[in-house]
């Protein structure tokens, strides 16, 4: 179905694999056309709950393949770039991370290698990262002329790492290394590489454990709350969730999960 990602499923968990190893999985149009397509179905999957999103080989993504004439920026080879082919070019790059939080799944990041420019992105843009021990990323566009607001990462970055330091490795394009990614916060755990998978496996079991409406109506609570204008605001969302959730019978069989002392069985929707 794909030619440069691969869908693997297991029950309600969905492994997405960025699939180009020769080329550290960079984005050529290929790639960026089905990772957009993947994200952009994912909300009619009722049997997907939670995504893990890895790259195969020696990286994450090392970002937009520069070895693909004019690739997201609209051009061709027989003429340059216009105004309107770019901001399509680019959107079709950009549209990517807003999908990734559209989605009603939660989506970890699983780390190994480089994740530069647009790998950086799309890490950033998932719910949790974790990380193997060779995981290193930067906001690649600043190091070849472009700006460093790009794809989200001006968005992302101050929210999950502060202003200051987003801002030192936004404006020097310099790499962060696995063991400073974790003391700040912007990956929830560093593994061996040989374990990165395991590590990731583990977290999305332990999320899908809890109940299928839980699990969406947290991610959406989250991702309102990031943009709240106010305390107010985001109660207001939390309350709703909650009076959703006490309508499922998920919530009743969570509650005699519990006072029987046992695993809870949600149901499947």
């Amino acid at each position: 179905m794909y030619e440069t990602i691969k869908v693997d499923r297991e029950d309600h968990l969905t492994w997405l694999t960025l699939n180009r190893p020769d080329s550290l999985n960079a984005m050529n149009r290929t790639l960026i056309r089905e990772v957009r397509d993947f994200f952009q179905n994912l909300g009619q999957d009722r049997q997907t709950r939670v995504v893990v999103m890895k790259g195969a080989g020696r990286a994450f993504c090392a970002g937009l393949d520069l070895k693909e004439t004019g690739a997201a920026q609209g051009e061709s080879e027989s003429r340059g770039p216009s105004i309107v082919g770019g901001l399509r070019g680019q959107r079709d790059v950009s549209e990517i991370v807003l999908q990734m939080r559209r989605a009603p799944q939660p989506i970890i990041a699983a780390v190994h290698g480089a994740a530069a420019g647009g790998g950086f992105g799309m890490a950033l843009a998932a719910d949790v990262r974790v990380a193997g021990e060779s995981a290193r990323m930067n906001a690649a566009f600043i190091r070849i002329g472009l700006s460093a607001c790009d794809i989200g990462v001006s968005y992302f970055l101050p929210r999950l790492i502060g202003a200051s330091i987003a801002g030192e490795l936004m404006l020097t394009g310099d790499f962060i290394e696995a063991d400073r990614a974790e003391k700040l916060g912007l990956v929830s755990r560093v593994v061996p590489d040989a374990d990165l998978e395991t590590a990731a496996r583990d977290l999305a079991h332990r999320m899908l454990r809890n109940s299928p409406a839980g699990l969406r109506l947290t991610k959406d609570c989250l991702k309102h709350s990031l943009d709240a204008g106010s305390l107010e605001q985001v109660v207001a969302i939390e309350d709703r969730n909650q009076i959703l959730c006490v309508q499922s019978p998920d919530f009743r069989e969570g509650v005699t999960a519990f006072l029987q002392k046992r695993p809870a069985v949600f149901r499947d929707n």
